[in-house]
């Protein structure tokens, strides 16, 4: 764990549901940052040097040492802070776990940008995969029988999927397509009430009303600037 007198600065934007997946791994543990909010149309020299190759947000130092990629980032700091675990202990729990946020990165987040700053057929398409991602996903999370992914309290796959809870419904007003049906995914609806309920998200997300004319700005520019967290 973050022992007294060390640094821990995390770099990052209030718009970014990214930044908020580190921010509650933050809070769940007890540890204590900085936050530095970043301007992505100007980015601060500490950023362009703690991620040179991606150039986005978040970032988080720990001791002078830069860590990139919000997943990245959760794993490390369940790995030198052992309480909250947001990963398994057991080997084949721990390995799946991975496996399905990385299937939360690769098949739902990837198309719901596409859906928030592409249009016509690309953004249908990127419509089509994100609800085809959340058919597999619920269908996942009947299969376990429990509140969350990763049992009765959340874990790697509930951090990496819980931005839906705050911004999924404000990325399609302002995309203009549905992709959520309660109805449709009535297990994945209970798990976003339950994981809204949880005090350290409830206590850290951005304001709903606030999001809508930054989103609306992200579509305007595309994927340029849009793309520039994660």
């Amino acid at each position: 764990m973050a022992e007294k007198g060390e640094e821990m600065k995390l770099l990052a934007t209030w718009f970014s549901p990214f930044a908020y997946r580190v921010i509650w791994v933050l809070k769940m543990k007890g540890i204590e940052y900085e936050y530095v909010e970043e301007d992505l149309g100007n980015k601060s020299p500490l950023l362009l040097q703690s991620n040179p190759v991606h150039k986005k947000v978040p970032v988080l130092i720990h001791n002078g040492k830069p860590l990139a990629e919000s997943l990245v980032i959760v794993q490390y700091l369940d790995n030198i802070c052992k309480s909250s675990p947001v990963l398994p202990d057991d080997p084949y729990q721990r390995a799946m776990a991975l496996f399905w946020s990385n299937f939360v990165e690769e098949k739902f987040t990837e198309n719901i940008k596409k859906v928030l700053v592409l249009g016509g057929e690309e953004q249908a398409a990127g419509a089509k995969g994100a609800e085809a991602a959340l058919a597999t996903l619920e269908a996942q999370l009947a299969k376990k029988k429990s509140k969350f992914f990763g049992g009765e309290s959340i874990g790697l796959v509930d951090i990496a999927l819980g931005y839906i809870s705050v911004w999924l419904e404000e990325i399609e007003e302002v995309g203009g397509i549905k992709v959520f049906d309660s109805e449709k995914f009535p297990c994945l609806a209970k798990w976003m009430q339950d994981f809204l309920e949880i005090p350290t998200v409830k206590e850290n997300h951005p304001n709903k009303a606030d999001l809508i004319p930054y989103l609306r700005y992200l579509r305007q520019v595309g994927p340029a600037v849009a793309f520039q967290h994660g």
